[in-house]
């Protein structure tokens, strides 16, 4: 199960994530969304935890729990939408 983990504080690294979700079952895999400018965490990221049952046991525990001064907001992740991205460039053009 994919398992969104948001409200990071920027001091916390993949490592912190891990041992945070291990202490419910096996981690496949941990990343943290970083700008693609700066390298500056964005302040989330996701899990992967191949047992649906430990990923749901640790997503009730984990929600809202304090990692390095900020109160954790984990929920299942949900699929990727593609498509256009709203915003940008454009608007009308006057004649």
């Amino acid at each position: 199960m994919n398992i969104y983990v948001g409200n990071l504080s920027f001091s916390v690294s993949e490592a912190d994530i891990k041992e945070a979700f291990a202490a419910f079952g096996a981690v496949q895999s941990t990343s943290i969304i970083k700008d693609k400018f700066s390298g500056e965490s964005r302040g989330f990221g996701f899990v992967e935890m191949p047992n649906k049952d430990e990923a749901e046991k640790a997503i009730a525990a984990l929600n809202g729990k304090d990692l390095k001064g900020r109160a954790l907001k984990v929920n299942e992740a949900k699929p990727r939408t593609e498509g256009p991205r709203s915003g940008g460039f454009g608007g009308g053009q006057r004649y």
